[in-house]
């Protein structure tokens, strides 16, 4: 595995609700802080105060390794009622990009959260740099660290949704 190759991960879960609850949830920025161990805030840019192509908004974050940091990411896909995708910056760079997606279903539906490494350098790398024999078990670990958060993100609207 390789940074280069920009790996992702995926998860997607059934929920039973309505599509337009899931995706009021999905669209509200603040839940992957409510619930991701690493997300601690999220603030939006400007006048910006929904999820629309264009509008950014700055993540602040902590891990027990890598610290603290933040980012600012900017909306870059909304398909109303379907899918939103976001790319997180970093001095101009994009060092990752995520996405949010319900697909509704008969009484329920699915909900997939995505993150995508890269394309440009990010933090990782510098860790990478230091020990590159290590590279594919170290984006193997920040592959599951984000799988972590994703799944807890997925129980979190599960939870706020009754479910």
């Amino acid at each position: 595995m390789r940074y280069r190759d920009c790996p992702t991960v995926e998860v997607t879960e059934r929920i039973e609700t309505t599509p337009e609850a899931a995706w009021a949830l999905v669209t509200d920025i603040d839940l992957p802080a409510r619930h991701s161990p690493e997300l601690q805030s999220v603030a939006w840019v400007g006048d910006a105060d929904r999820v629309a192509v264009g509008n950014r908004f700055v993540g602040h974050n902590r891990h027990p390794r890598m610290g603290e940091w933040s980012t600012e990411s900017v909306v870059v896909e909304v398909e109303d009622g379907r899918r939103r995708v976001w790319r997180v910056t970093a001095a101009g760079s994009t060092i990752a990009t995520w996405g949010f997606e319900v697909d509704p279903g008969r009484g329920a539906v699915l909900v997939r959260q995505w993150g995508r490494m890269g394309p440009d350098p990010s933090g990782l790398t510098a860790v990478i740099a230091s020990m590159p024999d290590k590279e594919g078990r170290i984006i193997a670990h920040r592959l599951a660290e984000w799988e972590a958060g994703i799944r807890a993100n997925l129980a979190g609207i599960r939870a706020e949704l009754g479910g």
